[in-house]
């Protein structure tokens, strides 16, 4: 009796920790997130792995400065997608296209959801669940991938202060 290796093959435990409410977490936070991929030998190349940090620094950055109180990341590997999940106490649903003409900021999801396969939101409990998926097959390369990056940071620019 032959078996199917994909049938029969063990997911790795999705691994699901405490971050505090500071800056100074995120790059510690996003470069776990990426080093439990690697460790998990989650196929994805070291330009996906990039994708995968930059879209963890957007929503964990998010959940920083919109609640000011401890969130848990969650990340998972299906067999197809990685999948990051940041769950706050927020129930204000994260909006990438509300962010003013004027503002410095609120732009980050633009990158998530040019970079990520998918992303999406749901309400859990008092707050909410912020998640993105990313797959070697979906990786942003090349033109694309520098024109969402092009895009958001022409944005970012256009909104400094002028100070001539």
């Amino acid at each position: 009796m032959l078996m199917n290796l994909v049938n029969t093959a063990a997911l790795p435990t999705p691994l699901t920790w405490e971050v505090e409410p500071d800056l100074a977490t995120v790059p510690s936070t996003r470069r776990l997130i990426k080093g439990i991929a690697q460790q998990w030998g989650v196929p994805l190349s070291a330009d996906a792995l990039r994708d995968v940090e930059l879209c963890a620094s957007e929503v964990l950055t998010n959940a920083v400065e919109h609640t000011g109180a401890r969130f848990r990341v969650t990340v998972r590997w299906t067999g197809e997608r990685l999948r990051v999940e940041v769950a706050d106490t927020s129930l204000r649903p994260p909006d990438p296209g509300t962010a003013a003409d004027t503002t410095t900021g609120g732009r980050g999801l633009a990158l998530v959801e040019g970079l990520a396969h998918s992303w999406g939101w749901h309400p859990e409990g008092a707050g909410k669940v912020v998640w993105f998926e990313c797959t070697a097959d979906q990786l942003v390369t090349g033109t694309g991938r520098l024109a969402v990056l092009v895009n958001v940071a022409r944005t970012r620019v256009a909104d400094l202060p002028d100070t001539a």
